[in-house]
């Protein structure tokens, strides 16, 4: 198993950008369930643009990986489920 530290070493991108695409997915994931838990639906709405808002973020840094690389896409995939 890698270390975190390969883990983050092992791409051509910037460490600092590879980490923060990684918490944008965390902060997706996280509101994701507030979203499903919220029963009052201008909060929902409020937490979907909220969640919008950072999937365009990643969307414009290109998910700061490349379709190669496919050890990363396995380990979103395991962290969204």
């Amino acid at each position: 198993m890698k270390t975190f530290k390969q883990f983050i070493g092992e791409g051509k991108y910037p460490n600092w950008l590879r980490v923060g695409v990684g918490i944008m997915v965390l902060k997706v994931k996280r509101l994701s369930d507030r979203i499903e838990n919220e029963t009052d639906p201008v909060k929902q709405n409020a937490l979907i643009s909220l969640q919008n808002k950072y999937l365009a973020y990643m969307n414009g840094l290109g998910i700061a990986t490349g379709t190669s690389d496919k050890t990363l896409f396995q380990r979103m995939r395991k962290g969204l489920k």
